[in-house]
């Protein structure tokens, strides 16, 4: 694997009538996150009823700024006004240490 050094951090609130379709939705982006190439790992996770974020690593800007212009953007923003409370909170990180796992 390529060494991760670049990371996005989206917090994602759905309205509590639309928490199944978000969690769908980031269930199904899984199979669009392994079709980007520069996206070197991708967690979609549910952290309450209602509050989901989504984790990714990339080893440059360039492959950061593709995933940010990809798929998955593009199928949570066009849904975020039926799906989320507001527009998800999409922070820029860097990667200050990792443990990964061959096994």
């Amino acid at each position: 694997m390529s060494h991760s050094s670049l990371a996005i951090l989206a917090l994602i609130e759905a309205k509590p009538e639309k928490a199944a379709a978000v969690a769908n939705l980031l269930t199904n982006a899984l199979a669009l996150a392994n079709e980007e190439e520069q996206t070197l790992t991708w967690y979609g996770v549910q952290i309450s009823a209602t509050s989901f974020a989504i984790f990714d690593t990339f080893a440059n800007e360039a492959g950061r700024q593709a995933h940010l212009n990809g798929k998955i953007a593009e199928a949570l923003l066009s849904q975020a006004d039926e799906l989320l409370i507001k527009g998800p909170d999409i922070m820029m990180a860097n990667i200050l240490g990792a443990k990964v796992s061959s096994k």
